[in-house]
């Protein structure tokens, strides 16, 4: 039973103590393992590599433009609100005007946004960053390449 008092060390019959389930403390002497690559040099040798380079230029090419022209979209519908009442008032049909109008234009922008985003992960990027994970788990157990 833990108290206030106990300012040790975790004690061996601690059910959350695991270091020897982590490898900690092995004294068997059965044969050791070659340790893994540090995980520093298994990112550098990956962020290094031409496979992970293409799926950053892929990323940046998709997701820079359409958050610009995102941004572009918003500020124009804020400035028109303030800058332009009247146009903004003018009605389209019925009590919805204009201002309504861009504002569910907005909504649907959105949503329309989400899914080219994720279309286009699925199709040009999810593949070769799965690869690249596999490739990292198998350098991070010491495998290689």
């Amino acid at each position: 039973m833990h108290n206030a008092r106990d300012t040790g060390a975790a004690r061996l019959e601690d059910p959350w103590y695991d270091a020897l389930a982590s490898g900690w403390g092995d004294t068997d002497g059965g044969p050791r393992r070659a340790r893994p690559p540090a995980a520093q040099a298994v990112y550098m040798e990956v962020h290094g590599s031409a496979a992970f380079q293409e799926v950053r230029r892929r990323y940046r090419r998709f997701v820079f433009p359409a958050a610009a022209a995102f941004l572009i979209w918003y500020l124009a519908y804020v400035v028109a609100a303030t800058t332009a009442p009247h146009l903004m008032a003018r009605p389209v049909v019925g009590t919805l005007n204009v201002a309504m109008v861009a504002g569910l234009a907005q909504f649907a922008t959105t949503f329309l946004l989400t899914w080219a985003y994720a279309r286009h992960a699925r199709l040009r990027r999810d593949r070769v960053a799965l690869e690249l994970r596999w490739i990292t788990q198998e350098m991070m157990r010491g495998h290689g390449r």
